[in-house]
């Protein structure tokens, strides 16, 4: 990878940017700024690790995805475009759970026989929510600006769950899931990442997991989400040395230090968009 910056390209109201493909990229959504390197295992094919990214709902809401298929390299790249796909057609979904709902009935009936870990998040730049729903997928770091401390982004645990609750996409028909909604405050960071990253190995034979990353994030710069996710992959690729056996991504995202609003006309009734069922 170069050491060159890398041009921060902004998404448009309605556009919708993402895939499979080796990527490494700064994305400016509505007041959240992304950085995503994505690395195939085979670097000229597609993988099974999908990011996605969107702006909608009159330039309100920013969506955030990270799925991976079950597998790697090529043998799961045309799955993972159906699941593209199918992200997509959902894009209106506004709800997270009813989103993930629809979208684990619809991979199962795509006939793919395969599974994916996936999360989805939405955020609203006016109120600061960020609504998040998980199927599987390890839990992303959060970084409290405010109180300049790390700590997990994980899912309401005082709710009682189903036996098929949560489950990666494509396992079982019928499986619920929900939504949580937190507040993102002002350059709050959160790290996505698929398990190519946590279960890496070494020469030694010794295993990375999501604590040590968590303990890499404490100790990188945060001046901004490439910076962190740099530092990151720097340490990563130095303990994996050449024993690298799957798809990796990582996925960064950063609120604004000031959300800039010119009017709240525009988004009345948006507000509850992405309150929980």
């Amino acid at each position: 990878m170069s050491d060159l910056k890398e041009r921060l390209e902004p998404l448009m109201c309605n556009e919708v940017w993402g895939g499979n493909r080796k990527i490494v990229r700064a994305v400016q959504l509505s007041s959240l700024t992304a950085w995503v390197a994505s690395l195939p295992l085979n670097e000229h094919e597609g993988g099974g690790d999908l990011y996605y990214m969107s702006v909608c709902g009159n330039d309100v809401i920013s969506r955030v995805a990270l799925a991976d298929v079950s597998g790697h390299g090529q043998m799961v790249s045309a799955t993972t475009e159906v699941l593209h796909r199918l992200f997509r057609e959902n894009i209106d979904t506004w709800d997270q759970s009813d989103f993930m709902r629809g979208l684990n009935e619809t991979f199962l009936l795509s006939g793919q026989n395969k599974y994916a870990t996936a999360i989805i998040l939405s955020f609203h730049r006016v109120t600061g929510q960020l609504a998040f729903c998980n199927a599987g997928q390890l839990p992303p770091l959060w970084y409290h600006a405010r109180a300049k401390t790390w700590g997990w982004l994980n899912e309401d645990d005082g709710l009682a769950v189903t036996e098929a609750f949560g489950l990666p996409i494509g396992l079982i028909p019928g499986t619920d899931y929900r939504q949580t909604v937190v507040t993102l405050e002002p350059s709050d960071l959160l790290v996505l990442y698929t398990d190519g990253i946590t279960e890496a190995e070494n020469d030694a034979g010794q295993s990375l997991d999501r604590e040590q990353l968590l303990n890499w994030a404490r100790e990188a710069a945060i001046d901004s989400p490439e910076a962190l996710g740099r530092a990151l992959l720097e340490r990563h690729k130095s303990f994996q040395g050449k024993c690298r056996s799957d798809d990796e991504t990582l996925l960064v995202l950063q609120r604004e230090k000031a959300a800039l609003v010119s009017s709240l006309g525009d988004v009345v009734g948006n507000d509850q968009m992405l309150a929980a069922r």
